[in-house]
């Protein structure tokens, strides 16, 4: 399981100023069931990710994974947690088999137990037809492939999928979500980023809409549907950013008067 509650991150930038990338959200992501976080790029998704994965730390408010503070218990939420992103930057001169064997070592496995999964890893990829084929030589499929066996060699209770279908060809991709939809089936805690609408529509359980850092709404398609009486997702989507926009310029206003 996840929770977040309150989470805030802010920067210092030399022209802004203070900027604040997310904005105290707060939401719980159960085991079998794939969140989405949904907005436009420069939303705040992928931070909230990075904090989750504690890559960043936050400013304020709290973070578990699977029961674990993302500051106080980074080794035990790192042991927790898988994360693919839409970088396939691999090793280029070591093949399939071993980028996902590294992984598995870096994690502490033992050879049976490494072996085991990485059959069945491979098996469940479709990876065995380009196992020995080096990094220089993989198709972005390929590469995607090999990202997602290492995020899950450890198989660990939370997956977070960050803009993971970017770049990706539509068979490439159509896999992807097939393989996600199996990882709720077997009961895992996922997380889905994307700023693409049909996607979450196909795929979210639950949906959280990100704008500007703040969590905007959040809920099942048909709870989000019915509470904005708009049975068009993408008229709820961009009705709700265009809301958010009024809303922020009208209190700018108010504060400059």
């Amino acid at each position: 399981m996840i929770q977040v509650q309150h989470l805030t991150k802010t920067y210092e930038d030399l022209h802004r100023g203070r900027f604040v990338a997310v904005d105290r959200i707060s939401f719980t992501v159960r085991p079998g069931e794939i969140f989405g976080l949904l907005g436009p790029n420069g939303a705040g998704k992928t931070t909230v990710l990075r904090i989750l994965s504690t890559v960043l730390s936050p400013t304020s408010g709290i973070a578990t994974v699977d029961g674990f503070n993302v500051e106080s218990d980074a080794a035990e939420v790192r042991r927790r947690i898988g994360f693919v992103s839409n970088n396939t930057a691999i090793y280029e001169r070591m093949t399939a088999w071993e980028l996902v064997e590294y992984f598995g070592r870096l994690h502490g496995m033992g050879n049976d137990q490494l072996l085991h999964r990485m059959e069945n890893l491979f098996d469940r990829l479709r990876m065995n037809d380009f196992r020995n084929v080096p990094g220089s030589k993989m198709s972005t499929g390929m590469r995607q492939k090999v990202s997602i066996a290492r995020a899950m060699i450890h198989d660990p209770p939370v997956l977070v999928f960050d803009e993971a279908t970017l770049g990706l060809d539509v068979l490439v991709a159509r896999n992807l979500l097939s393989v996600i939809r199996s990882l709720r089936d077997a009961g895992k805690c996922l997380i889905f980023s994307t700023h693409i609408m049909s996607e979450v529509e196909r795929l979210c359980d639950r949906i959280a809409i990100m704008h500007r850092g703040r969590i905007l709404d959040s809920g099942s398609l048909a709870e989000l549907t019915q509470r904005h009486r708009e049975d068009d997702f993408e008229e709820l989507f961009f009705g709700l950013l265009s809301r958010h926009e009024n809303l922020d310029a009208e209190l700018a206003e108010g504060v400059a008067s």
